[in-house]
């Protein structure tokens, strides 16, 4: 019954009311409920009874103008892939029909802030967006908010990542048979747009994609181990003979065992023997200093850059005595550049055997199946369902090559999906495992419920090769529509990709060095237990001490912007 017949007021006397008909019960029930629902806006029970078409255009309307005045009196900025058209230019363009399209589109993602939408970063979907409106396929009405064109991505790429190939679904309007080559023509370079079919009302580019397909290219000198004189170096040796794993750590660095002693050997003794017997010692103890820094940081610029600039300054002091003179002191330092110059370019000559290859292929292996990816990414834990992705394969795909004296190795992995920095800390964890000589199956024990710190490798070298569609591509042969198919752009996407892409990788990494060599000690014999002490009996001290610097280096590993923690961290590679 209703309440307002249930309790009345206290000034009425409920002896002298007449009991309601049940006529007016009804009727008095539906009165409230059209309140109630008008109350709580469309989202009532009778929410298509609430509001009128032209009620709810002026409330549209109202929203509309309501924004414009925050934008006028500077509360609310404009996005800066928006486009701000005068009202008398709104009402002047001519309404022409939208159609839902998919539009295929490659791109490389240096000097932009990633592929999704931000009001305040230069990003892709900015830049498209914008072209879109310039090119007339969107109407100036709607060319502020990508949201009235039903602007959906496929997979979302971190800042400084490529795409060979990706999706976005829309509303555009395509009654001009030269759109594609208009929408391109106010494109920068970096973005092409290879085609635009219809789609169904029903498309979307994220729900309907199947999987995805990425490459990550890397040099295969990061797969070298550290130089001797490093503090890794050290630990690999001391935790191997403390376990009893000597022979097999020997076994899995058979073909590299000699790496760095022929190295110093061809590239360092001869620079060292050119100098004068006084001031040997001092050089060939900063060698060691030059092994560390290499371990800590790459320099930006062999030979030049801040970065080589302050490590070079920093070894020189370490070198300074009294005993020399300013000219011996100098040619010091000379020789301790030189050496570092050395070292990069014995980097660079390093061309990865057969078995170093074949160990790689099988650490990547490892990936393949549903697995529990909570150490790959950030912000989620072991108990996360989310945690888990399903990797359908993982492996070189083609022999090294070498581009500017550097060999490359380009790795493929086909996924269903992929978490934030997920591909880039599966690569990393594979070149740690490597280069240190330790058992791969760790990678199996990164899956339990034990948080570890795992790099990511830069973004410079991931690029998505493309989206799958099978699902849908089935669907529409069925129905005589139009595949989504990038095979039939595979030129242009292949020129593409050496121009913009690849060479650009190429080209930034001799200019800048982007792969560092960070190291952890859970890459040794000693497994994840080095994570938190390398000791054989800690102290109550040095337990919380390791627990701390744990702590550290986990929150310096997830050390992300809010910013950059969009679509809950997913596809992000």
């Amino acid at each position: 019954m209703d309440s307002a017949v249930q309790n009345p007021s206290p000034g009425d006397n409920p002896a002298k009311q007449d009991p309601p008909t049940p006529q007016a019960t009804v009727a008095d029930q539906a009165g409230e409920q059209k309140m109630d629902s008008s109350a709580t806006g469309r989202g009532g029970r009778n929410k298509q009874k609430d509001m009128g078409r032209k009620a709810y255009r002026r409330a549209a309307n109202d929203r509309q103008e309501a924004k414009r005045r925050k934008l006028e009196q500077g509360e609310n900025p404009m996005p800066i892939y928006a486009t701000q058209f005068s009202q008398e230019d709104i009402d002047a363009d001519v309404r022409r029909p939208k159609k839902k399209v998919i539009v295929m589109l490659g791109y490389s993602g240096t000097g932009y802030h990633g592929m999704q939408l931000c009001p305040t970063e230069k990003t892709i979907e900015g830049d498209l967006f914008a072209a879109f409106v310039a090119a007339n396929a969107i109407s100036k009405a709607n060319a502020v908010d990508p949201k009235k064109s039903s602007f959906v991505r496929c997979a979302r790429t971190d800042k400084g990542v490529h795409a060979a190939g990706n999706v976005v679904s829309l509303k555009l309007i395509i009654e001009d048979p030269d759109i594609v080559q208009k929408i391109n023509e106010k494109l920068n370079p970096q973005i092409r747009v290879w085609g635009i079919i219809p789609a169904t009302k029903g498309f979307s580019a994220y729900q309907f994609c199947d999987s995805r397909m990425y490459e990550y290219l890397i040099p295969s000198h990061c797969f070298l181990p550290p130089h001797p004189s490093t503090f890794l170096a050290q630990k690999m040796v001391e935790m191997a003979e403390k376990h009893g794993d000597m022979e097999a750590f020997k076994e899995r660095q058979a073909e590299v065992e000699s790496y760095w002693e022929e190295t110093d050997k061809k590239h360092i003794q001869p620079i060292i023997d050119a100098l004068p017997e006084k001031i040997k010692p001092y050089v060939q103890a900063a060698v060691g200093s030059v092994g560390s820094e290499e371990e800590k940081a790459t320099p930006a610029n062999t030979g030049s850059g801040e970065a080589c600039e302050e490590q070079t300054e920093q070894t020189e002091s370490d070198t300074k005595k009294s005993d020399l003179t300013p000219d011996e002191q100098a040619r010091v330092n000379v020789a301790i550049k030189d050496i570092r110059t050395a070292y990069f370019k014995a980097k660079n000559e390093y061309r990865i055997p057969p078995e170093r290859l074949a160990r790689i292929n099988a650490a990547l292996a490892l990936y393949v199946g549903t697995k529990n990816f909570h150490n790959y990414t950030i912000q989620k834990t072991f108990r996360d369902p989310s945690a888990r992705r399903l990797i359908k394969s993982f492996k070189i795909s083609r022999d090294p090559v070498v581009i500017n004296g550097t060999e490359w190795l380009s790795l493929k992995v086909h996924g269903q999906s992929f978490m934030m920095h997920q591909i880039r800390k599966m690569v990393a964890m594979v070149a740690l495992l490597v280069r240190c000589g330790a058992d791969i199956k760790r990678i199996e024990e990164s899956y339990q419920n034990s948080r570890i710190p795992i790099p990511k490798a830069p973004g410079l070298g991931l690029l998505l090769e493309r989206p799958i569609f099978d699902g849908y591509n089935k669907k529409a042969k069925d129905l005589g529509r139009e595949l989504l198919d990038f095979d039939k752009y595979e030129k242009e996407m292949d020129e593409f990709k050496l121009k913009e892409i690849y060479q650009r990788i190429f080209t930034e990494e001799a200019e800048k060095h982007a792969y560092k060599e960070n190291t952890f000690l859970y890459v040794t014999s000693g497994g994840l237990a080095a994570c938190s002490s390398s000791t054989a009996q800690p102290t109550a001290a040095q337990e919380e001490d390791a627990r701390k610097a744990q702590s550290k280096v986990l929150a310096e590993v997830e050390s992300e912007s809010e910013a950059e923690l969009v679509d809950n961290g997913e596809d992000g590679g």
